[in-house]
Parts: structure tokens; sequence; C-alpha cells
């Protein structure tokens, strides 16, 4: 074998202040030389992280950007033209917004549920007077659907109206609803699945997550799902790679979600650290072997011990009926038609901030209008949309309100959806103290005033808020945060919200 000291790129390891990291050098065993970090400190830190990067002479900066700083990120890795980002932020255009899935969807003709995107609240009233029910609306921005609290069924115009009103979610994102028996996850590297299990709902229920009563089990994943889920991930240039795909009771494959950020046991963390190292030295340190449907085997272990398993390597054995000790043989192990492969240079974006980021960029007929002198307000963006471009931004909070008005019969004309935007100096629900929080954090079910008091020490104010509105899975980094009480914090911090 070459020798690995051979010329290597460096490496640095981008962290964020209050997000989970998802690698650390562990993941990166037998890597020669010194492995960089950096930290991104938000607020006003855009220059002095890029030239800690430029100072530290790092060519690869790996990790999985927030959907609240992805715009940040984009500006970032303009101004570092000689740092390669893995995953790079075209691949990570998904990981921003449920409407940039859509849009990657669109692009690569990849099945997913039917959707409409609405930034102009007439537009939407008039498509939900002519659509047929029931129908799925989703908050669209950010990865922030822990448990399911930001995906709503609703079986008519005026449940919709309703929801919209109090949820003030924006852009309006609605899906046709799928009815379906389960849904499965597919996680791959370098296109390969590596792991995949099912999800299945209570009965009688719809909503997969285990948070929600969902069951979870790693058999017989069809096919189908996984040639769907490499689809995409070759489509999206993807190092790594998770796709959550529908399975309805007609057997049809949509894909609900992918990205590049997901839950991943530490041991699959290392397979992708060891197919990165295997990428970045151009072959000469060894591509990790991962069997197809290792997953069945793997998954007969509890979780709380595959928790603790790290650095999980296979044979080649050339013998694929060898026996066990207990006269067991497993025939599924091995490529199939599914290599692991290297994903390809890029030499110029895909999605374009300029283009693709309606997020920022779109202006509404309310904003023209409120540019107006006599206008009573100076800005017509929600306050949902002000919260979801990053705790970097102060923007002045705002308040729309949105009358609804009972449904009339066909033959009387629907009054129109009337929107008031005011300026005005009362607080957000999002601007609470350290006391404020620790309240709401302690009126959750099993959450102590300590462990409340714990939480906020641990992640700061601001970081406890950031983590509930955009990643609540931050804050199962806090010992003694496990996804039933996250669950019941998420629901005190819902009541809050709505009692605003």
């Amino acid at each position: 074998m070459q020798s690995v000291k051979a010329k290597l790129p460096k490496i640095g390891l981008l962290y964020l202040d209050h997000v989970l990291r998802f690698f650390d050098r562990s993941n990166f065993k037998g890597w020669p030389d010194k492995i960089e970090t950096v930290v991104y400190h938000w607020g006003d830190d855009k220059e002095r992280f890029i030239n800690e990067v430029k100072r530290k002479k790092i060519d690869v900066l790996i990790g999985n950007i927030p959907a609240t700083a992805y715009e940040t990120f984009r500006d970032i890795a303009r101004a570092l033209p000689e740092v390669r980002f893995l995953p790079d932020m075209d691949t990570q255009f998904s990981n921003k917004s449920k409407e940039n899935v859509t849009h990657f969807c669109e692009k690569y003709d990849l099945a997913a549920p039917d959707t409409r995107v609405f930034y102009e609240q007439d537009e939407a009233r008039t498509f939900l007077s002519q659509t047929c029910f029931p129908k799925i609306i989703k908050r669209s921005y950010g990865p922030s659907n822990y448990g399911g609290y930001y995906v709503h069924k609703v079986d008519s115009e005026a449940e919709a109206l309703e929801l919209l009103t109090e949820k003030r979610y924006y852009p309006v994102y609605l899906q046709d609803f799928i009815p379906m028996k389960a849904d499965i996850r597919v996680m791959l590297i370098g296109h390969k699945p590596v792991c995949a299990f099912w999800r299945r709902p209570p009965e009688g229920e719809w909503l997969t997550n285990t948070s929600q009563g969902g069951s979870m089990d790693y058999m017989d994943v069809p096919e189908e799902a996984l040639e769907l889920a490499v689809r995409a991930s070759k489509a999206a240039n993807a190092e790594y790679w998770a796709c959550d795909i529908a399975v309805s009771f007609d057997d049809e494959y949509r894909i609900l979600e992918c990205a590049t950020a997901f839950a991943a046991f530490p041991y699959i963390r290392d397979w992708i650290g060891q197919y990165l190292m295997w990428k970045l030295s151009s072959g000469v340190m060894p591509q990790p072997h991962i069997p197809l449907y290792n997953w069945e085997e793997l998954g007969k272990i509890s979780s709380s011990v595959l928790r603790t398993m790290r650095y999980i390597t296979f044979g080649r054995s050339a013998d694929q009926q060898a026996m066990t000790d207990t006269c067991e043989t497993y025939s599924e192990m091995d490529d199939d038609n599914y290599p692991i492969i290297d994903t390809h240079d890029r030499y110029k974006e895909e999605w374009p901030s300029e283009q693709w980021n309606r997020q920022d960029n779109y202006v509404s007929s309310r904003q023209v209008s409120a540019r107006q002198p006599d206008s009573l307000t100076t800005t017509g963006v929600s306050e949902e949309q002000q919260a979801d471009t990053g705790i970097e931004d102060v923007p002045t909070p705002t308040i729309i309100s949105i009358e609804v008005q009972e449904t009339t019969p066909a033959s009387e004309p629907k009054p129109a959806l009337k929107t008031t935007v005011v300026t005005t100096a009362t607080r957000s629900p999002f601007d609470l103290s350290e006391e404020k929080l620790i309240e709401v954090l302690s009126s959750a079910r099993g959450v102590s005033e300590g462990l409340a008091v714990k939480i906020v020490t641990s992640l700061g104010r601001e970081g406890v808020i950031n983590a509930l509105e955009k990643e609540p899975g931050q804050l199962t980094a806090v010992k003694n945060i496990k996804a039933r009480k996250l669950a019941h914090i998420m629901k005190s911090w819902e009541n809050h919200l709505q009692n605003y």
C-alpha cells in the first residue's frame, strides 16, 4: 500500500455553538495528520471564522450546516474558494427547508407528494377554497419537526385557515395527504445503503414518529425504497445522505424528507469518516466494506448497546453461506448492485442563493404596499419568517393577524383573506428572559426547575430558544433529556406560543 503520508489535505471539523456535533476526531481514526476544529459563534462572527480557517490553512471543512446558518455559510464558502466543504453547500441545499426538498425532487424527477408553496396569502386562500382535502401543512424552514409537532393534517378549508392563523407558518407549505402504512428511513454512504428501517404508526394513527407511539424494525426493507434513496443521493452528489420515504397502502414510494443531517449511531459516523478518508487520500486509505442488509443483523442488538459500539468492520469472506455456531446461515450480506462510489467535483453552484433563497429574497405584494409613505408598517415579513433567519439576526418584531371568516356557501362570494401587519413594541414570544424560559421549561411534565436551570445554563438562553424553534434534538445534549421528556418540553413550548 502507498504511504499514507503522501500529500494529504488538511482537514478541519466545522462546529457551531449550541448545535450538536455530528463528527469528532475519533470518527477519523487512522488519519495521520492533525485534524483542526473551527467553531462558528453566531452573531457577527463571519469574518473571524473566515480568518481562522485561513490562518489554520485548512483545505477541507467537514460538517453539517443547520438551516438557520445555511445562507451565512453560502457567503463563507464563496469567501473561501480554495476550501472544500464536505458535504458542499449544494449537497446541503435540502437541509435548509421543506421547500428546498420539493425543488430538489422536482428537478431530478424523484417521486414525492404533490406540493404547493405559497408566499402570497391570498393565493393560498384561493387554492384552499378550491382544492380537495385532507391536506398536510408543514412548517417549511429548518429541520424543526421533532416528534411531528410541525406537521399537521387538515380536513377542511376552515380547519386549514384556523391552523395557519394560529401557527403563522410562512410560506404556506401544502402537500397532498398520502394514507401510508409506514415510512422508511434509508441512510447512505457513497450512494450505498448502509442502514434502513421501517417506522410504523400506531394503529389508527398516521404519524410514524416514535415519540408519538410509532414503532420501528429493520427487517425486509423493500428494494424499491433503497433504489429511490440511491437515486436521490446520486442527484445530490452526497458523500452521506438520509431519505425518509413514505410507503402507501398501494406500495408506492415517495420521498418525504432528505438531508445530510440525520441521527446516526456512532459506528455509522465511523463508516462515514472512513469513507471520507478514502476519498480525501485518493484511495490510499482503505474504503469501508459495508455489506448490504447488515442492518438486519445489527438491528437485533439493543439500541442502548449499539450506541456504544465503534469501528464495526466486516470481512470479505468468499463463503457467503458460512455457518454460525447455532447452525444459522445468512446470505444477504453482499454488495449486490450497490457499490460504494465516489462523488464528483463541482465547478459551479447548482443552487445559487440569488435564485433559490426565496425565504429571504421574495418580495410579497403586501411588502410592496407596506413601502408606501402612508403605510402603518416598515416591513411585511412575518414573525415566523424572521424567527427562521438565524439567531445572528435581530429583526424588529412584527405581528401578523389573519382574520378567519366562516366558510360561506358556494353561491355566495368568499370574503377576502384579511391580513393586518402592524409595527408593535410588544415583545415577541421568542424574546424571553432566562427566568421566563425556565418557567416554560419546568412546566413540562417530568422537568424539574433544577433540570430547567441546567438546560439554560448548558445551552444559554438564545441556544435554548434556537433549539426549541429550529433543532429540538439539541436539547438531548443535556443529561437526562431523552425522547419522551423532549416531547413534553415541546408540548409546553407550543402551549407558550399559543397562549402568548
